[in-house]
């Protein structure tokens, strides 16, 4: 089964801050590992699962993106009932985790 996939306003944003910040416009190397996690984003339209729970919140699911010490997390939760993946944010993975909720 395909899934929808549906970026919140803070994910959109994150995505942009993130092209801004590595510079992904003046960069082939940022740009390709954007495309990167734009494809692992979209990916989960196929394979939801893969991602792990999250320990902040059970209804949030999280996939990695990256090598260290640059690893993003893809938060995001899968609605069966509507076949959709809402992407919540786009963290990096040194940042503070979420609240607990």
């Amino acid at each position: 089964m395909a899934y929808e996939i549906r970026l919140a306003p803070q994910a959109i944003r994150d995505l942009r801050e993130i092209y801004q910040f590595i510079q992904a416009e003046d960069s082939e190397a940022a740009r390709a590992w954007f495309l990167g996690l734009e494809a692992a984003i979209l990916s989960l339209d196929s394979m939801p699962y893969r991602g792990s729970i999250t320990p902040e919140n059970p209804s949030l699911r999280h996939l990695l993106y990256g090598n260290r010490p640059h690893i993003y997390r893809i938060l995001y939760s899968i609605d069966e009932g509507l076949a959709r993946i809402s992407v919540a944010q786009i963290r990096h993975g040194a940042r503070r985790p979420l609240r607990r909720g």
